[in-house]
């Protein structure tokens, strides 16, 4: 738990500092300039950009409950909107996004999933969510070529990059679905490590144990690895989850009255930013995305209206989801206490 408000407090300051550097891009800017631009933005397409950003969250718990059902562990979409909150908060806030998984994984067993069960279902969501936005990059890169080529050099070498990571981070969580040993390997290795050093007494119980569940999770992973219309669907909630996170992007330049031939080039720019953070393992990206996306809003808005927009769409895309995602984890969590008091 301290470590956890650690890196909530130090998240906080990351994103304290990245507003300060992205306004003072501006001279002319403040934030009187970027409350008017709301005030003044047509409130239908506002109200279906915060409906989109919703859907980052909600599709994510779309993605988890149907793997788990396909598992024999029916949860209801309220459940999977928990999981997907907790999953997008705890990344936003964990280096490398490390901690949302272990998080989601903790409620979905809380819930009676199998430790076993919910691993697989993670990792499996965890392979579509790394694919879903690989290819969302790649036909951004073919079909908006000259948004590409309008990134400075190194936004360019930090797509690059990302993409390289997001294919190699594919193929790895792919092999542990389909190795199960290497896993096995790995966690017990690890727990011979905790032991030599001293901080486990006896890591004969807990080996057995592991045992127990990597038998449980190769059968899983064995199990829906070969339905292929169980990762089809899965890819199809994940790529449904990148694209609503792209939409924000959209709907928030058509707010503004920007016209739909710059909301879709403002939503390449953001695909691609997206891919481009994930070069940088700070927690939500903080800094990265935020250069990017500056970069490439001014390629196609003056200095003033890019910071602007900058910061309206990462205001929505990010910490507005991460802020729906940290308030439905706190009553998710109060609720679920609730219920096992009575």
């Amino acid at each position: 738990m301290k470590k956890k408000l650690l890196w909530a407090c130090l998240s906080l300051l990351i994103a304290g500092l990245t507003i300060w550097a992205v306004a003072s891009q501006s001279r002319s800017f403040s934030p009187a300039d970027l409350w008017a631009l709301i005030r003044s933005a047509n409130k239908g397409w506002l109200a279906a950009a915060l409906l989109a950003m919703f859907g980052f969250i909600f599709f994510e718990g779309m993605a988890i409950i149907r793997v788990a059902d396909r598992l024999g562990y029916r949860r209801s979409w309220l459940n999977g909107t928990l999981y997907g909150a907790s999953d997008v908060y705890f990344s936003a806030i964990t280096p490398s996004a490390t901690g949302g998984q272990p998080v989601c994984a903790w409620f979905m067993m809380r819930d009676g999933i199998p430790g076993a069960t919910a691993t697989v279902t993670l990792l499996i969501t965890l392979v579509m969510y790394t694919l879903a936005l690989l290819l969302s990059g790649i036909v951004t890169m073919l079909v908006s070529l000259p948004v590409l080529m309008a990134f400075s050099r190194l936004s360019k070498v930090m797509i690059g990059l990302g993409s390289v990571i997001l294919l190699f981070l594919g193929l790895f969580f792919l092999m542990l679905l389909r190795k199960p040993r290497i896993l096995h390997r790995v966690c017990g290795s690890f727990l011979r490590f905790l032991e030599k050093i001293h901080l486990m007494r006896s890591a004969r119980k807990l080996k057995a144990k592991l045992d127990t569940v990597m038998e449980e999770y190769t059968l899983c992973s064995k199990m829906l690895l070969g339905k292929a219309n169980v990762l089809v669907e899965s890819f199809f909630w994940n790529l449904c989850q990148r694209l609503s996170y792209f939409m924000v992007t959209f709907l928030l330049f058509m707010a503004v009255g920007k016209g739909t031939g710059m909301a879709a080039k403002a939503t390449a720019v953001q695909c691609l930013s997206c891919v481009g953070s994930n070069c940088i393992p700070i927690p939500g990206a903080m800094g990265a995305a935020d250069y990017m996306l500056l970069d490439g809003f001014s390629q196609m808005l003056n200095e003033e209206s890019a910071v602007a927009m900058e910061m309206l769409c990462r205001g929505v895309t990010f910490y507005g989801s991460v802020s729906v995602g940290l308030i439905i984890v706190i009553i998710g969590y109060f609720i679920g206490r609730r219920r096992k008091t009575r």
